[in-house]
């Protein structure tokens, strides 16, 4: 099913959270416009941003009125809402849950390990760079075992459990996560990069990627 309108998605390129949101709209072949979001000047603090969400962060979607915030959360509404054959968020309770799972790990691990390593580098940010790489390989080296045995993170497909955690595995060498150890994790990147409808994420030249 295709809306009748543009899906308007607030975001900046360079964040990994909006990036996962621009990729499933890509994906699921549905009519998006991107409105970038300047956060040097705090646009995403002003009260026009936070009615649309109170937490002040990109992404938010606007979908025909409807107001979304949150990008996992974002991901099950698109999923739910234009994909009819339920290929990316599937019906069935025990596949759902493995999907649901690793949107928890990519707004845990993924998000204190390799996405805060990169905000280092690339924002500023003040984390302890040995303990973020640290978290960023203990989660890699599971990656790395699950996708011996499997395509994807949640079974043989895609779904918006790879999508939720693409981006910021893919830039993890921005922060300094070194992927040379993780095969399976690499080709696990190149058969998302190869999905119809890909769109990459913003690379910036620092970390291991300079």
């Amino acid at each position: 099913m295709k809306p009748n309108h543009t899906l308007k998605l607030y975001h900046h390129p360079l964040s990994g959270h909006s990036h996962r949101v621009h990729l499933a709209l890509s994906l699921l072949g549905l009519p998006y416009e991107l409105i970038e979001v300047d956060l040097m000047k705090a646009v995403h603090k002003r009260p026009e941003f936070l009615a649309m969400n109170p937490f002040g962060q990109v992404p938010v979607l606007d979908d025909g009125g409807t107001i979304l915030f949150d990008s996992n959360a974002i991901l099950v509404y698109l999923a739910t809402t234009y994909d009819a054959d339920r290929r990316w968020l599937p019906r069935d309770a025990k596949q759902q849950a493995a999907v649901q799972a690793w949107l928890s790990v990519a707004a845990g691990l993924v998000a204190f390990g390799p996405a805060a390593a990169r905000l280092i580098t690339v924002f500023g940010a003040k984390f302890n760079p040995e303990d973020v790489i640290g978290r960023a390989h203990v989660l890699l080296k599971v990656m790395e075992g699950q996708l011996a045995t499997r395509a994807f993170l949640a079974g043989p497909d895609a779904t918006i459990a790879d999508v939720a955690s693409y981006s910021y595995i893919s830039a993890a060498p921005e922060g300094n996560v070194d992927l040379a150890a993780y095969p399976q994790v690499r080709a696990w990147l190149a058969r998302v990069e190869a999905l119809p409808g890909f769109v990459p994420f913003k690379r910036t030249a620092v970390g291991l990627a300079a």
